[in-house]
């Protein structure tokens, strides 16, 4: 009987959490279905009596001569180039930690997880008078640089290659003749590649809500992310904007829903990499 309890509380505390995370996608997709003027005589939880989403993605997609359509061509620049580069590098650097050994190792990966407290938005202005002095402002540049860089990424490569690629695998690399970079791409790559998708999940979903690095460094409208496209619908007080931004809102979280549903299998996978030694 208090098994009983138990898993019954469990799985009631799990289902308030889905709840909890499925409700605003639920109040996302009926809102994208209303006018502007219908959001506020509704109810906030069901469909317009009109349903006229299909209206209301053409408004969106036709809107300023498509222009979040280049929005979110733009995200998938900076997210997907980003999110590529931060893996790779965040595989070549926690391999390098795991595997090597240099002066200056125990204090150096301390200062990488260190920069793991610091908020993002802390460094935006920095690296803004940084791109300034070098000519970078309103340029993709600007945006994809700082996204390379993934201090977590670093942190859990370097436990994979610690716990998931033997020793001995790499010396017999070695006795056959075989460099350290085939070795890093062949052999070390692969065995990785579980939990590189994990970090190129996280970088590519931070990557793409990334709001605060772009307006400050973006001026043009035409290199806006959809996140900063939508502020700026959104921020338009004398135009009646918000189904716009609502179902602008919606197309934008189809390329993450897609990433997370296809990769889903792999990224399990990857976050229980190098959990258990054998």
């Amino acid at each position: 009987m208090p098994n009983f309890t138990s898993r019954l509380f469990i799985r009631g505390v799990l289902f308030l959490g889905v709840v909890y995370f499925l409700i605003p996608i639920w109040w996302l997709l009926t809102a994208s279905t209303k006018s502007s003027s219908e959001l506020f005589s509704s109810p906030p939880l069901w469909f317009g009596e009109d349903f006229v989403l299909l209206d209301n993605i053409v408004a969106v997609l036709t809107r300023q001569d498509g222009l979040f359509v280049r929005w979110m061509l733009n995200s998938l620049i900076y997210a997907g180039g980003g999110a590529i580069g931060a893996t790779l590098l965040s595989a070549a650097a926690g391999y390098v930690f795991a595997k090597y050994s240099f002066p200056g190792k125990g204090a150096l990966f301390g200062a990488i997880l260190a920069s793991i407290l610091l908020p993002a938005s802390l460094l935006v202005m920095p690296l803004y008078l940084l791109f300034s002095s070098l000519g970078m402002i309103n340029t993709m540049w600007a945006v994809i640089i700082p996204s390379l860089v993934s201090p977590f990424g670093v942190f859990l490569a370097r436990i994979t290659a610690q716990e998931s690629v033997p020793d001995d695998l790499l010396d017999a690399a070695r006795i056959d003749g075989a460099g350290e970079i085939r070795i890093f791409s062949t052999i070390a790559l692969p065995i990785m590649g579980p939990a590189l998708l994990t970090v190129f999940l996280f970088s590519f979903v931070g990557i793409w809500n990334n709001f605060f690095l772009p307006m400050v460094t973006l001026n043009d409208a035409e290199l806006w992310p959809a996140m900063l496209g939508l502020y700026f619908w959104g921020s338009q007080p004398s135009e009646l904007n918000y189904h716009f931004v609502i179902t602008g809102s919606l197309l934008s979280i189809i390329p993450l829903a897609i990433a997370f549903i296809s990769l889903q299998k792999y990224w399990r996978v990857g976050l229980t990499a190098g959990a258990v030694k054998i």
